[in-house]
């Protein structure tokens, strides 16, 4: 029992600090550059990968191409990147930083979201199945199998992607839609 009880109290105390820590890192992020953490985790991505593609973008930042455009649209409006039909594709369309956007990548710090899919992405399958049988299991402990998947901090809703579980809201419908609130976006 005391072994249990151990192992229980070393689980708390680290999904403590995971949220310790994405919360510190977001809250840093928008003090210093007045972006939501995906908003700038998005701009560093950009930054590395400019110009890419927005279908390119989501699929680096493990986001539906939708939740993408919404990020990006308000950038946009902030004047920190531009979009521009592909030369290669003219369907599709490329994002790259101003140089306003080139300044705030500059002096930004880490965003908690790129340290997680980057450490994620370095793991083994095995070790990445094994991650997520235990946190779907806290998920089903939770009861929150049915809550929208949104992004850290943030109202921004991720719809689901290709083979993955969509959510609904809190009224029980499909997650198809950003919330308009603006707050933490």
């Amino acid at each position: 029992m005391e072994e249990k009880s151990g192992l229980i109290a070393e689980i708390v105390d680290n999904l403590r600090r995971v949220f310790q820590v994405v919360h510190s890192h977001s809250k840093k992020a928008e003090r210093e550059t007045g972006l939501t953490g995906p908003q700038l985790w998005a701009i560093k991505v950009i930054a590395d990968f400019a110009p890419i593609r927005v279908s390119d973008l989501a699929e680096r930042m493990y986001l539906h191409p939708a939740t993408t455009v919404g990020i990006l649209d308000r950038l946009e409006k902030k004047g920190l990147i531009v979009r521009s039909r592909s030369l290669k594709d003219r369907r599709g369309v490329e994002v790259a930083l101003t140089a306003a956007g080139r300044g705030v990548v500059s002096n930004a710090p880490e965003v908690a979201q790129g340290l997680l899919v980057a450490g994620l992405e370095r793991l083994s399958p095995r070790r990445l199945k094994s991650l997520d049988s235990g946190l779907t299991l806290m998920v089903d402990i939770l009861g929150a199998q049915e809550l929208p998947a949104r992004l850290f901090l943030s109202h921004e809703i991720n719809r689901p992607g290709p083979g993955r579980k969509s959510g609904r809201d809190s009224e029980g419908e499909i997650d198809g839609s950003v919330t308009g609130s603006g707050v933490g976006e």
